[in-house]
């Protein structure tokens, strides 16, 4: 009988060992990263959505976007006369029973959060587009005294890519001097008034982040007027300001 050969393992080089275990490391990493990307996409919701309420939410969707054509058709033949050249609208609904054509212009009005808020100009293109997006916003006309009170308590503007609290007037003069504005107090005249710098003045001012205010939305969608929540609220905005600023 030959003489048994002792087993021998492969040499590998340590610089391959230590791409191997670089290489471990990363897809534990990558693992870790991909299954936390999927538990916050999920959120803290543990149940899964039924067929039949995907079918529910295509369904009030579509609705959604039935009733926005039919209300424009209604405005086109009575058009919406704004009663002040200073609107204010705030979001009060979600996203569950929006059509993204919805979905759109509420981000093309800086909309994008539940209870999020901006001044606009009242003009035809305006009331349009609030018709069309009416059953998740409420708007009026504010008086001096709101627009004060919001952008003292709640006003954040964009200057240099970065949002500043409005606590400074130096803030104001670097970012809007152009424009003749020196002060907070400036600003706030320039957008009650609606003045020729508006469109520069409201589009410095981040939209408004509010409070949801208590027992003053009760989550129906019909009209302020029939007893709802939604649409022109006209002055009585100012009341609804003061609970949410």
């Amino acid at each position: 009988m030959g003489e048994t050969v002792p087993f021998q393992l492969d040499y590998v080089p340590e610089t391959i060992l230590k791409k191997r275990r670089n290489n471990e490391e990363w897809a534990i990493k990558r693992k870790l990263q991909l299954q936390q990307r999927v538990k916050k996409s999920k959120g803290d919701r543990s149940e899964i959505k039924k067929p039949e309420q995907f079918i529910r939410e295509f369904r009030e969707r579509e609705l959604d976007f039935i009733q926005m054509k039919s209300r424009s058709k209604r405005q086109r033949r009575a058009p919406v006369m704004a009663e002040s050249k200073l609107i204010f609208v705030t979001r009060i609904r979600g996203t569950t029973d929006m059509h993204p054509t919805t979905r759109k212009i509420l981000y093309t009005l800086r909309l994008r959060k539940i209870f999020s808020g901006v001044f606009l100009k009242a003009n035809d293109r305006t009331m349009d587009l609030l018709l069309k997006v009416q059953p998740f916003v409420t708007f009026g006309y504010p008086n001096l005294k709101s627009v004060r009170d919001l952008i003292f308590k709640k006003g954040v503007g964009k200057f240099e890519k970065q949002k500043i609290p409005l606590t400074d007037n130096n803030i104001i003069e670097q970012a809007l001097g152009q424009y003749g504005m020196l002060s907070i107090e400036d600003l706030v005249h320039e957008i009650a008034n609606v003045g020729k710098h508006f469109k520069e003045i409201n589009g410095f001012l981040c939209p408004f982040i509010l409070n949801k205010p208590e027992k003053a939305l009760t989550g129906k969608k019909k009209l302020y007027k029939d007893g709802g929540d939604t649409g022109n609220r006209e002055i009585e905005i100012n009341d609804l300001i003061s609970k949410m600023n």
